[in-house]
């Protein structure tokens, strides 16, 4: 299972790649907005640091100007996948860059069947926005199952990336239902790596190994 962080913050991406775990980096307009910089050197930074596959989202309604927006897109960096949304204008544009080799990930994908869409085009990546569908009081990890076992049952080579994840719980089940990739903000990322009894651990051993130098050192002092 890969981990990406669904961010455009280069701080926080640095901090991720640091920690060893960080595979991959999802933007959208939103994240991008909120970093006051110029979109591809933006991209460009982040692929100055991530080897791994970076998510650029496209920013039109029109399958034509996907497909060109994508095509300016991958001149960035190597690694860039583009996003396009779950809509038959996106599924359009999905298909033609697949026959330009150009890879894309299809996102705002809210069931199984937007999801079977994806893989019929070739999409490299389908996004599946978990979050979002608790939020209306639907179970995410239902259809994140479901869309799991029917690429397995028919050898789609889409991959599945959980996205809209909230809270260290989604990643823990997305983690069962079998998923390829979780793209997470930066703080549930930090999450993963609390729980309370590692923290009593920690500070507990750390204590001991200081009063056991200490007494040492007094001991030494009496010879």
């Amino acid at each position: 299972m890969q981990f990406f962080l669904d961010t455009g913050n280069l701080d926080e991406i640095r901090t991720g790649t640091s920690w060893g775990i960080l595979d991959g980096v999802t933007t959208n307009p939103t994240l991008v907005s909120k970093e006051g910089m110029d979109h591809r050197a933006l991209i460009r930074e982040i692929a100055g640091m991530v080897a791994g596959p970076i998510s650029v989202e496209t920013t039109t309604d029109r399958a034509e100007e996907m497909v060109t927006q994508g095509r300016e897109y991958v001149t960035w960096a190597p690694n860039v996948i583009v996003k396009v949304p779950c809509t038959p204008e996106g599924i359009k544009a999905a298909s033609t860059m697949r026959g330009e080799g150009i890879r894309t990930n299809v996102t705002l994908v809210f069931s199984l069947n937007q999801a079977v869409l994806a893989a019929k085009v070739g999409a490299y990546f389908v996004s599946p926005f978990l979050g979002r569908l608790d939020d209306i009081g639907e179970d995410s990890m239902i259809l994140l199952r479901d869309i799991v076992q029917v690429y397995r049952t028919y050898d789609f080579s889409t991959q599945v990336l959980a996205a809209s994840l909230r809270h260290p719980m989604h990643v823990a089940h997305a983690a069962k239902a079998g998923t390829d990739i979780a793209t997470m903000p930066f703080k549930v990322m930090e999450q993963l790596f609390k729980h309370p009894l590692t923290e009593i651990g920690q500070t507990r051993f750390l204590a001991d190994w200081r009063a056991l130098h200490a007494e040492l050192e007094r001991k030494k002092t009496k010879v």
